[in-house]
């Protein structure tokens, strides 16, 4: 019974199993055709929302198709208007180019034309200057042949005769021509060497003051002058024979002159003399003693003169002799002008020289410096102040440029090196600038009177002018009095007259001018 019942409720699970199974299928099948059914739905949705989007992708690629269809379109016609134009331009350019070929091609036809009918003519005109040559020639045989007959000479001698008259004339030509340029070469040769005097005495500026020496002794009282000559003159005496000078004493109020040629020597004694006034002890043991120490100082300050002047114009490696002759230069004067500052000054003036011709500077100055150190001992040896000097730099080792220039700036020698002539110009500026040397003006007018007086007294100088203070004459004699010939002896005469009978330091130039003047009047 269990069983059946257990039989039967087992069959009854399985029906409604398979029941239930076939209504899930059925189900389930329901599901997955309705799925299927929106499925296909949206799918076709899908495709036709594709197909709308396509068609609409499509027609906006059109549009930008046609868009850049009508761009190009207009950047071909664009460019090919351009390139129109380009060509229209150049087309226009090449008529104008081919108007004006056309043009030039008419214009050279033309000439061509004008040049045949110039050179017929040419031809015509050669033909009748040939025909005219012909007609003069045999018209100057002719008259030769009148001539030769007239003149009683041959045709060769008549040759010679021309030839020579020829000659005659190209040798006046050619010293004319020489003599023009000699004298524009010797002109721009003075004008040179004047802008360089010129601009080195411009650069160049100095004091125009000269230092005197002075050799009188200011005293208190007369008394003093009976103290200076001590009992019977005894401290007199020991000072003359101490210094080496003489000392006048006389009735002039308050003064005391001392006498001597040597400066150095008359300097040291109006200095021993003054400090034996102002220490007030005289005798012939101070006398002595203050001398001493004087002659010592002024030694002294002759060496450091000498060096200054030496530093002053940066000259070095002057031997200590050569400084000391130097130093006594401040106690020498030439015509109120003091030699040792005319030696610096002329040592500046021959370097500024030497730098406007490109020579060295440094040499220059040690020349112009040491061209008068032979003052310095002149009056201790014979000769000349230029050969002393040259001796006395010779024997302490200076170059050849500074003995020559020592030597010759006067132009005693021939010149040997361009040192010398600088140093002559510019011992020549120093010493006539204005200033350089004193001389008062009825002197002056005096002597310059006087030179052009003995001038004067030759009988074909028609003026005569004295020029540069003297240093230099300009004669002018009468042409129709004198040749050549005589106005150079004139000249001769004039510098041996003014030898002979005037006393002047340095040189002296004469110049003697004859003049021809030739006038016609073209009619």
């Amino acid at each position: 019974m269990n069983t059946v019942l257990y039989l039967q409720f087992t069959a009854v699970s399985l029906l409604s199993l398979l029941i239930g199974a076939a209504a899930a299928w059925l189900g389930i099948r329901a599901v997955a055709t309705s799925r299927r059914r929106d499925a296909q739905t949206e799918a076709a949705r899908i495709i036709e929302q594709a197909n709308i989007d396509a068609e609409n992708h499509r027609r906006e690629v059109e549009i930008k198709l046609k868009e850049l269809a009508v761009a190009q379109k207009e950047k071909i016609e664009s460019e090919a208007r351009a390139f129109r134009r380009e060509n229209h331009e150049k087309e226009r350019a090449l008529n104008k180019r081919q108007d004006m070929i056309d043009k030039q091609v008419d214009d050279l036809r033309k000439q061509e034309k004008l040049v045949e009918v110039t050179q017929r003519r040419l031809a015509d005109k050669i033909e009748e200057n040939k025909a005219r040559g012909a007609e003069i020639q045999k018209t100057l045989e002719k008259q030769r042949q009148s001539l030769y007959e007239i003149s009683g000479l041959s045709q060769d001698a008549a040759t010679k005769q021309l030839l020579k008259n020829l000659e005659t004339e190209l040798s006046d030509e050619e010293g004319a021509i020489i003599l023009r340029h000699e004298k524009r070469v010797t002109e721009q040769c003075q004008e040179t060497a004047r802008n360089i005097l010129l601009l080195a005495l411009q650069r160049y500026a100095a004091a125009h003051t000269a230092e005197a020496t002075t050799s009188t002794v200011d005293i208190p009282n007369d008394d003093m002058k009976g103290r200076i000559i001590g009992r019977e003159g005894r401290n007199i005496r020991a000072f003359e024979k101490v210094t080496g000078v003489d000392v006048i004493i006389d009735d002039t109020p308050g003064v005391v002159i001392v006498s001597a040629f040597d400066a150095i020597r008359r300097e040291v004694a109006r200095l021993t003399l003054n400090r034996l006034i102002t220490d007030g002890r005289i005798h012939p043991a101070r006398i002595e003693e203050i001398y001493n120490e004087t002659n010592e100082e002024i030694q002294a300050f002759i060496q450091r003169a000498g060096l200054e002047a030496a530093e002053e114009v940066d000259v070095h490696g002057l031997h200590d002799r050569v400084l000391n002759l130097l130093g006594r230069l401040y106690f020498r004067t030439s015509y109120s002008q003091n030699v040792l500052r005319h030696s610096i000054e002329v040592a500046f003036l021959s370097g500024l020289i030497a730098v406007e011709l490109g020579l060295d500077e440094r040499l220059a100055r040690r020349c112009g410096l040491l061209h008068d150190i032979g003052k310095a001992a002149d009056h201790e040896l014979e000769g000349g102040h230029p050969k002393i000097g040259a001796d006395i730099l010779k024997r302490y080792g200076e170059p050849f440029e500074v003995i020559q220039a020592a030597l010759g700036h006067h132009d005693d020698i021939k010149i040997a090196n361009p040192y010398t002539v600088i140093v002559a110009a510019a011992d020549a500026c120093s010493a006539s600038r204005p200033g350089a040397r004193r001389e008062t003006l009825e002197n002056y007018v005096k002597r310059m009177e006087e030179l052009e007086n003995i001038a004067m007294e030759f009988p074909s100088v028609e003026q005569a002018f004295a020029v540069q203070a003297g240093r230099e004459m300009r004669v002018l004699v009468n042409a129709g009095q004198s040749t050549d010939e005589s106005a150079t002896k004139t000249c001769r005469d004039i510098v041996k007259t003014l030898k002979e009978r005037l006393q002047f330091p340095g040189e002296m130039k004469v110049t003697v001018i004859r003049e021809v003047r030739a006038t016609e009047v073209a009619k």
